[in-house]
């Protein structure tokens, strides 16, 4: 991701308000469950090359 630069002459203003525990509830279980999707998404990346590589693995002793 690249830096987005400030327009010239634009002045930008922030009101820091505190969130609510509601807020801060749904944006941890968002998280939670952001980070469970990307963990099961790489074990099944995991489990689908192991599975190829046994593949080869039984290709390969087969032949000779």
């Amino acid at each position: 991701m690249g830096l987005i630069k400030e327009p010239l002459d634009v002045d930008f203003y922030v009101d820091p308000r505190p969130m609510t525990k509601e807020d801060e509830k749904a944006i941890s279980d968002y998280i939670k469950a952001d980070k469970l999707k990307r963990s099961k998404k790489i074990q099944l990346r995991n489990i689908q090359s192991n599975f190829v590589v046994a593949k080869l693995k039984v290709k390969l002793t087969s032949k000779v």
